[in-house]
């Protein structure tokens, strides 16, 4: 039997999270956006212009980016919870001072110590103009 899609109570903690990363991303809170990542070689990001695997390297660009994330405004999100631990929670975004829209993927695992990011993904369209 496949997972339910959608419980509302999951995309509901998945909305919060989401929540939760986007005000860490906007603040360059780097302990709490630690947190919200597993903690595990597992773990892979790939940026506009980075390619990080495990934990350690996530933290580590982290911690070596100057300024943090370009200050940003969400223009869509879309959320899939996968039964009751797992899910997917992808976002379009325009960076302030831009006409570019980005796109932002992310996986996430409900863990013992609570929801984690284990994969993400952040690109940039083409500049079409």
């Amino acid at each position: 039997m496949p997972p339910e899609l959608n419980r509302s109570e999951i995309v509901a903690e998945l909305t919060a999270m989401s929540d939760r990363y986007e005000r860490a991303l906007g603040e360059n809170d780097i302990p709490e956006l630690d947190a919200l990542f597993y903690h595990g070689p597992e773990t892979v990001r790939y940026g506009v212009g980075e390619t990080l695997y495990g934990y350690d390297e996530i933290a580590a660009f982290r911690r070596n980016r100057t300024g943090g994330s370009p200050p940003r405004d969400v223009l869509r999100r879309h959320i899939t919870a996968i039964g009751t631990d797992l899910g997917t929670v992808d976002l379009e975004f325009r960076r302030h001072g831009s006409d570019r829209i980005g796109r932002q993927s992310q996986t996430w695992v409900r863990m013992p110590d609570g929801w984690k990011i284990i994969a993400a993904h952040v690109s940039l369209m083409a500049d079409i103009s």
